[in-house]
């Protein structure tokens, strides 16, 4: 994948409390960057407009991978790229990258997967066609399959 493959992204800056002992960007705060950016890409899909008040659908998250490729460093700004790259029967599958701002230069890929429940505790349930509308709409094809 190339970064131009992400129609969307957002910029953050990382804070002291986000680096280790070296400097450079804990490990675990990867997965909270991806957090960030799908809670920006889901506000700017149409998610939180449509379903106001935290009604949306309720999803959870299965599997998440993180891919180290370069460092990330105290007070960098970073840019958070997301895309919905699959949607299955119960599940989405979220592709991450992330970037220095306005930069191509990779510092790490990530994959999650997501699945539908009917409720906080239930089992898993099919994606709503109206919700996989938004994502489709928003990134410009299909993602069903």
């Amino acid at each position: 994948m190339a970064r131009s493959d992400f129609r969307f992204h957002v910029t953050k800056r990382v804070r002291y409390a986000e680096i280790d002992a070296q400097a450079v960007v804990f490990n675990s705060r990867y997965l909270e960057y991806f957090d960030v950016g799908i809670t920006e890409y889901w506000r700017a899909a149409g998610v939180y407009e449509r379903w106001p008040g935290h009604t949306s659908p309720e999803f959870h998250v299965a599997r998440a991978e993180v891919d180290y490729k370069l460092p990330i460093l105290l007070d960098e700004e970073i840019d958070i790229c997301v895309r919905c790259s699959r949607v299955g029967r119960s599940s989405m599958t979220f592709l991450f990258e992330l970037h220095g701002a306005g930069k191509d230069d990779l510092r790490a890929t990530g994959l999650e997967v997501s699945v539908h429940v009917a409720e906080a505790r239930g089992a898993p349930a099919p994606v709503p066609d109206d919700f996989l509308a938004l994502f489709e709409t928003f990134e410009g094809r299909a993602l069903r399959g």
